[in-house]
This record gives structure tokens, sequence and C-alpha cells, in this order.
């Protein structure tokens, strides 16, 4: 499913416009992101949650070459889903 079909799933459930829909979408993307930048996370009750992961430096090769380089610590963002949404999927 793609955001478009999400949009008109939700505005038929809901009875909000397309637009509108869209820009409720857009405007939560937009706060899990801002409260992710901060370092913080997003609990959504039997959903799941989205927070930030800290990856340490490490070695790596390049496979190409085999020459060993070095990989920079990265923050990258992770989501572990809820115990409603694990159930409902099994």
């Amino acid at each position: 499913m793609n955001k478009s079909e999400i949009i008109d799933v939700i505005s038929s459930k809901t009875g909000l416009t397309k637009k509108d829909t869209d820009l409720v979408i857009q405007s939560f993307v937009e706060v899990v992101t801002n409260t992710l930048v901060k370092g913080e996370e997003v609990v959504l009750t039997g959903f799941g949650t989205f927070s930030i992961t800290e990856r340490q430096a490490r070695t790596g090769v390049n496979p190409r070459t085999l020459e060993k380089i070095q990989i920079a610590a990265t923050k990258t963002p992770k989501f572990k889903a809820g115990a409603k949404l694990k159930e409902a999927v099994k």
C-alpha cells in the first residue's frame, strides 16, 4: 500500500477530504521526524515505538578492493512493533 492508497482509505473512513487527509499524514510524518531529531521517541500504545539507534564507528571492508575502511558512527531511525500490532499480524 502506498501513500495515495492510504489517503483514499483514511479519507473514506473519516469523511475528510483527500487534501485534508494528506495534510494530516504529512503533519504526522513531520511531527515524528522532528521528535526523533530532538532525540526523543514517539510511542503509539498498541501500535509501536519510533526511536533512534546509534551505530558505533567500525572497520569495514571495501568488497571491490578488499581494502579496510573506517565506517563513521551514525544514528538511524528504528520502529518496534507494539503488542496489538504483533497480535494482529499473526
